[in-house]
């Protein structure tokens, strides 16, 4: 068959194989371009799940007559017109195709009218023919009609799937949308019947947009992120770790305002989360990533879905640093403040100076406030008879004899986690707070204060390298053999010693001394592997980790073992001043708080 030029109905087919995979597709370039007019309100009306009908109605600034045909041609744009412009792009639509794409697989419409034109103008386009431009009555701003959507493409048809599913996807994207552009109202309609309306003129991080698109359980458990460095701002919300998901469906990712999916971002946000998510269990999250548009590239992919970052290294390491830092400082009794705007994480150093919480606690400030708090609880509860008298609160315990404290100065004296009074079946701590009750599995907690205490020393410590007797020759593809080569001093870093031996090994001569008993070949692997695709690796800090959580895992307090009133205390106040004290090693929480109001209700009191 000799080389011939492709009819323009036909080109427009092929790229909307490329830009219209579902209705989803078309709801998304439509309203984006809607958005890139400016508009404030956006009407988005629907039939058969997108499939029957798709009405876009905007606001915006709106089109002149002579050039509607130009919107439903290839190429034709107005948001960019030179090379400079396509590097630093900043609006969400540019690439030209998605309207002549939609109108060549589908029964086509557009009307629009600008501020100040008398009328307005509309044409029709079916199956990719263009109609004549025709007079319309409408207001500002633009509809555009999308129709039977592949009725002349039935291959593509067939691969729709059912109207709930195809509505699913449109309100998924919507969701998204809203999370963004609180600012925008959006009305969706299907069948004929209003489905969601999301209200605009919002802030941000308003708390009323976080509910209306993900709940209040998500908004209830969303901590704040705000860090900026080297050219980089990273916002948004993390839920916390208690708060997961069997699946990553509560995961969004904006780059300067543009919903992307990205491996590399996706793979640090993991790791932050990795030493306080329970086995399987996704995190949830809505992060905004802002830099100079020039440092990204957002067109590498037909429908926007991905980006690629000009250092993606600094990118990972950015992101990990943040949240890493962030959700190390969700310690146990904690409301989940957002962190400082624009400064660094910085772990307290108490985090770093726990007491040994096995001896009794010292005769300090503290330990006064103790005193006096449960003398406080004893008047509340009438307890002021001859066993306070005797020197013993109500508890048993032997009192202070500073017991001359008033109840509101005691209450305002209690810490988070409030003080311990009892022991429930060997496993867990009941103590009162300021607000309610505070239950505390005491193995899990002490596991973690423990964790982390192994962690910070060893952090202390550096990674240190252990020789091997004899070196082992380690086989690996040759990108692996030219990364080791390359990133020398960086495995150095994570206690390895290589060199290259060949095309397609190299030479282990030390290995990180705290694993040197493991299988140290298969972790170098993993950890060329990484260095290749992310530019780092956490493969040796991860299975330390592991090593070290398995250690303060055998040195916690086992059930069953009964602990004095000072004891429960002195451990409550170390789960306060823990990193992560929240959960444990592996990610199930350490404590839960229930409110006077919430144990009010078990038995009706105040109906």
């Amino acid at each position: 068959m000799p080389i011939r030029q492709l009819p323009d109905i036909l080109i427009n087919q092929i790229a909307a194989g490329e830009v219209v995979e579902r209705p989803a597709s078309v709801v998304k370039e439509l309203v984006e371009n809607a958005l890139d007019a400016g508009a404030m309100r956006v009407d988005i009306d629907l039939e058969e799940g997108g499939v029957r009908l798709i009405r876009i109605r905007d606001d915006g600034v709106g089109m002149p007559p002579e050039e509607l045909p130009l919107a439903v041609s290839r190429h034709a744009t107005s948001k960019i017109g030179s090379l400079d412009d396509l590097e630093a792009v900043a609006t969400l639509g540019f690439r030209g195709e998605a309207l002549p794409s939609i109108a060549s697989v589908s029964r086509f419409s557009l009307a629009s009218r600008r501020e100040g034109d008398a009328h307005g103008a509309a044409l029709q386009v079916e199956g990719g023919h263009v109609g004549e431009i025709m007079p319309k009555p409408h207001p500002r701003g633009t509809t555009v009609e999308v129709r039977d959507l592949f009725y002349n493409v039935p291959a593509r048809r067939k691969f729709l799937r059912a109207e709930r599913t195809e509505l699913g996807h449109i309100e998924e994207w919507l969701r998204a949308l809203a999370l963004v552009r609180p600012d925008v109202e959006l009305r969706i309609s299907h069948n004929g019947k209003p489905s969601r309306r999301y209200r605009g003129d919002e802030d941000l991080f308003s708390g009323a947009r976080l509910v209306e698109t993900l709940g209040r359980e998500f908004a209830d458990a969303a901590l704040r992120v705000e860090h900026t460095a080297a050219g980089l701002r990273l916002h948004g919300w993390i839920a916390k770790p208690a708060y997961s998901r069997a699946s990553a469906d509560q995961q969004y990712l904006y780059v300067n305002g543009r919903a992307v999916r990205d491996r590399s971002v996706a793979h640090a946000v993991k790791q932050a989360f990795a030493d306080v998510m329970y086995h399987g269990r996704q995190p949830a999250y809505v992060l905004f990533l802002e830099l100079d548009p020039t440092r990204v590239d957002v067109n590498v992919h037909p429908a926007k879905h991905e980006v690629r970052f000009r250092d993606a290294r600094l990118i990972h390491d950015f992101v990990y640093r943040t949240l890493h830092a962030a959700l190390a400082d969700t310690r146990a009794g904690q409301a989940g403040e957002p962190a400082a705007a624009g400064g660094a994480f910085a772990a307290s150093p108490a985090a770093t100076q726990l007491p040994d919480w096995s001896r009794p606690m010292p005769q300090s400030n503290l330990a006064l406030r103790v005193d006096e708090t449960r003398a406080a609880y004893a008047g509340l509860y009438g307890q002021t008879g001859p066993e306070v008298a005797k020197g013993q609160d109500i508890y048993g315990s032997q009192a202070s004899p500073r017991m001359d404290g008033a109840i509101d100065d005691a209450a305002a004296l209690v810490p988070p986690l409030g003080y311990a009074v009892a022991q429930l079946h060997g496993i867990y701590i009941l103590s009162q707070a300021a607000d309610g009750l505070i239950v505390v599995d005491m193995h899990a907690a002490h596991e973690r204060i423990g964790y982390e205490k192994l962690k910070t020393a060893h952090d202390g410590e550096g990674v240190r390298m252990q020789p091997l007797l004899v070196p082992q020759t380690v086989a690996v593809s040759e990108r692996e053999a030219d990364v080791a080569e390359h990133e020398a001093a960086t495995l150095a870093e994570l206690g390895f010693e290589v060199s290259r031996a060949g095309q397609h090994s190299v030479l282990l001569r030390g290995v990180p001394a705290l694993l040197a008993h493991g299988d140290t070949e298969a972790l170098l692997r993993d950890v060329l592997a990484d260095l290749r695709e992310h530019g780092e690796s956490l493969r040796v800090r991860t299975a330390r980790d592991a090593l070290l959580s398995t250690m303060a895992c055998h040195g916690a307090v086992r059930a069953n073992r009964r602990l004095s009133l000072p004891e429960m205390d002195a451990l409550l106040r170390q789960m306060e001043a823990t990193e992560r004290s929240g959960q444990c090693n592996h990610g199930r929480p350490t404590w839960a708080h229930f409110p006077i109001a919430e144990i009010d209700r078990w038995f009706l009191r105040g109906r």
